[in-house]
């Protein structure tokens, strides 16, 4: 219990050398790949070896991201109570689903949003609604009297509502199989804006600058930094102020170093193509949102640590970027879509649950979604924090999905529930997905009666899955033209498997300078991936076999504990 002593690969030996020699240059002590850990005192659990190196290098460790200042407001613990502005039922709705409530709804959302925020509250009862509930306005909170007393029982799809939706890289993909909701967090102007393209056939780009990613403006360029520091040096101060809004951006070059870089730069990151992965190279820039916090003279300091080093050779820039929506949330309501069969893979009509888009410092709070599509949504979304959601009923394609440079988001006290109708033919499950260069989320405390861990292609890097219980019957997608399943520091830690399946759960011979820690004895069946990259990967694999018997048990909530 506690260390992997099976038969070790040639790729296991040259791992653990190599980690010696990455361990001694971030100052860590030098840990073979399978290291024992020690007792902890007084739990009779164990202590991982990963853990004693982590903590003395908490910012720039070479396997674990730090994630402590992930979810909304750095990760508070309560959202904020804002005071009661409205009650549809006054704006016309009604409550025993005999009409459709959504003009009701959106007026009064509306009109709160107009007037600078507040609470929309939707009392007890049963909602029918006909159209997308749409919240576009900084600090407006739609709050119901709780998941299992407020339901809005939604009757059409996305595709009605708004129009088919194509791929923008071709084919007869649905994009509804992975954007938009049925409640829809998005500001008002970037929500017209993608949606009169997806009508005019135009289908857009869904991040932070816009359709064609051009919206944005230089504000100040940035000299060298290194990641893990919480403040920059930029050639001019003028335009930014504290409590600002802002874009890092880094932009690759023509040797594709940067994507190297955000793959650990491992000897495999030198013979990998990068030219022909088209999807993944439409990705970067990278486009990291951040909250200034302190300037003077002619350094910036930020919310987060930095999560990349800066490079001049990557042209960094802090930029704007389209106005974001703010510190709105949702909170105490089951959305229902009216039951309908699962669409075939990428058919999608658009039945999908609760969606944040260029959002940040937005939540999600006992929420729980029915007979939908696709769960919950992270579209250009950081700093978000999703917390008792459930998605249950007949079957889903994504349960969640977190893309298109999401970052810095918690899902937290989640569940995925068994289905409660066979999987059509021509149907797939994910589960918690990432992907898109997404980084630094974490998915905390969840259980899954069904799914995987989604990693997606399109290189997520830097993200942790910890506390988690699943049924591991998921496979995951994604196009090899998007490029890698997983850039570096993937960390999952104390992850219970109930049905021993090791893909996309085990991944320290698959995900490049990784760490897995305290997961259930696994063996490979089913969907099996190779590396995406040659050589040596530097990854761990820790207290293999010990889930439950782990300290920490919770490896987001110990890094928040941390003095950083």
């Amino acid at each position: 219990m506690g260390t992997d002593y099976r038969a070790i690969s040639r790729r296991t030996l040259l791992g653990s050398a190599t980690v010696v020699a990455a361990a001694l240059a971030t100052g860590g002590p030098a840990v073979p790949a399978a290291a024992a850990p020690r007792a902890a005192h007084r739990t009779g659990a164990t202590t991982p070896a990963l853990w004693d190196e982590y903590r003395r290098a908490p910012r720039s460790h070479a396997q674990i991201p730090y994630v402590g200042r992930a979810g909304q407001r750095a990760g508070a613990r309560s959202f904020p109570r804002r005071p009661v502005k409205a009650n549809v039922l006054a704006y016309g709705a009604r409550s025993d689903g005999s009409a459709d409530s959504a003009p009701a709804i959106n007026r009064a959302v509306a009109a709160v949003g107009e007037r600078g925020g507040g609470t929309v509250l939707i009392p007890a009862g049963t909602y029918r609604v006909d159209d997308v509930i749409r919240i576009g306005h900084s600090n407006v909170v739609l709050r119901g009297a709780g998941s299992g007393r407020t339901t809005l029982l939604a009757t059409r799809n996305l595709t009605e509502l708004i129009g088919a939706y194509g791929s923008r890289y071709g084919g007869d993909k649905s994009s509804w199989s992975w954007a938009g909701g049925l409640i829809w967090l998005c500001p008002k102007d970037r929500y017209a804006s993608l949606t009169d393209a997806i009508r005019n056939r135009a289908w857009p780009f869904e991040g932070w600058t816009g359709n064609k990613r051009d919206e944005w403006t230089t504000i100040a360029t940035v000299g060298p930094a290194r990641r893990g520091d919480w403040s920059v040096t930029v050639s001019d101060t003028s335009k930014l102020r504290r409590g600002q809004l802002v874009m890092l951006r880094l932009a690759d070059d023509a040797d594709h170093t940067l994507l190297a870089y955000m793959a650990g730069d491992g000897e495999g990151t030198i013979s990998y193509v990068w030219d022909d992965k088209t999807k993944l190279t439409s990705y970067v820039p990278y486009e990291w949102p951040v909250r200034v916090t302190a300037v003077k003279r002619d350094r910036v300091t930020l919310e987060r640590p930095l999560p990349l080093d800066v490079r001049p050779a990557w042209d960094p820039r802090i930029t704007t970027l389209v106005t974001p929506l703010t510190g709105s949330g949702v909170e105490g309501l089951t959305l229902e879509a009216v039951e309908t069969p699962q669409s075939k893979h990428l058919l999608d009509k658009g039945y999908n649950g609760v969606i944040f888009q260029c959002s940040y410092d937005c939540w999600a709070d006992d929420i729980t979604v029915r007979h939908v599509d696709n769960g919950f949504g992270l579209v250009a979304a950081s700093a978000c924090t999703l917390r008792r959601t459930r998605v249950e009923g007949r079957g889903s394609h994504h349960p969640y999905f977190c893309r298109e440079g999401s970052h810095d988001n918690l899902v937290e006290d989640f569940t995925v529930a068994e289905r409660t109708r066979p999987a059509p033919e021509g149907t797939q499950l994910h589960g918690i997905n990432v992907e898109g260069l997404s980084s630094y989320n974490v998915w905390s405390r969840g259980v899954m009666e069904m799914g995987t861990f989604d990693t997606h292609r399109g290189m997520p890097f830097a993200c942790v899955r910890t506390q988690i219980t699943v049924n591991n019957n998921g496979r995951h997608g994604g196009d090899a033209s998007a490029g890698p399943l997983y850039g570096a520091r993937f960390t999952h830690w104390n992850v219970t498997v109930t049905n021993e399946r090791a893909g996309l759960i085990r991944i320290d011979e698959v995900a490049p300078y990784s760490a897995t820690v305290a997961i259930s004895t696994v063996r490979e069946f089913d969907q099996t991936d190779v590396p995406d990259f040659t050589g040596a990967l530097n990854s761990r694999l820790e207290a293999y076999g010990s889930p439950g018997a782990v300290r920490p048990a919770n490896l987001y909530e110990a890094q928040r504990a941390l003095r950083v």
